[in-house]
């Protein structure tokens, strides 16, 4: 019996993951239709208007297209990759506990574009500015690759884009019991400081751009808390 359950469960993994795969070429298909779109518009912002593209090998254009189709269905891939993930652990929830987790998916992909937003028109900018009034304080010449460009701009963007999933994660760390409103109080301090020197490490070295990046960060760890303490007091109330 439990040879059959286990296969069972191997199974809806299988069925699971063939889904996902699908999708994920299929992604892949419209993000190898659509880069071409993508580039054209990071190249008219005026983050990368004034900059030339340059390439140093024959293969940086096609690699920089493939990264850009690629990470299109890594992106609209993750929701559907969450679902199938609850959809596989569905039948060992509750009711309650199926209806209350399922917003997390939406919540989470919202989340993250919404980082990436942030992390490109407000972070990026300003290191742009800093990085290039550098090279103008030394007489370096100016000649950017594509790929470096690029490079230096998912580092920026993609670790601003997880910090702000920071909500949902403390939603469901409250909703397993290993975090509390009061623990997370008393972690404050420690919180702070920790996200100054985030935000201090992916900002230029100025007051004007730490205060930028850092208290929407601060912003996002209350906004934490805050919704840690109403499914506490929801989790309290239901338990009483």
């Amino acid at each position: 019996m439990e040879q059959e359950e286990w296969i069972g469960h191997l199974s809806e993994v299988r069925k699971r993951l063939v889904i996902v795969a699908g999708w994920f070429l299929g992604m892949l298909c419209i993000g190898l239709y659509v880069s071409p779109a993508i580039l054209r518009f990071i190249k008219s912002q005026p983050n990368a208007h004034d900059i030339q593209w340059n390439v140093f090998a024959f293969t940086d254009g096609l690699l920089i297209y493939m990264k850009c189709a690629l990470l299109f269905s890594l992106l609209f891939t993750v929701p559907v990759l969450l679902y199938q993930v609850w959809v596989f652990v569905r039948p060992g929830l509750t009711e309650h506990e199926a209806k209350s987790t399922l917003p997390y998916i939406p919540a989470a992909f919202l989340l993250f574009l919404s980082g990436v937003a942030f992390s490109y028109w407000v972070v990026f900018p300003m290191m742009l500015r800093f990085m290039k009034q550098m090279n103008k304080t030394v007489g370096a010449v100016e000649t950017y690759g594509i790929d470096r460009y690029f490079s230096f701009l998912f580092e920026l963007v993609f670790p601003m884009a997880i910090a702000f999933e920071l909500p949902v994660i403390v939603l469901f760390l409250t909703k397993i019991g290993i975090v509390t409103p009061s623990s997370l109080k008393m972690a404050r301090k420690y919180a702070y400081l920790t996200l100054a020197i985030i935000g201090s490490c992916i900002s230029p070295p100025d007051m004007v751009s730490h205060l930028s990046v850092t208290v929407p960060l601060i912003l996002l760890f209350e906004i934490s808390v805050f919704i840690s303490g109403r499914q506490w007091r929801a989790m309290q109330e239901r338990s009483a």
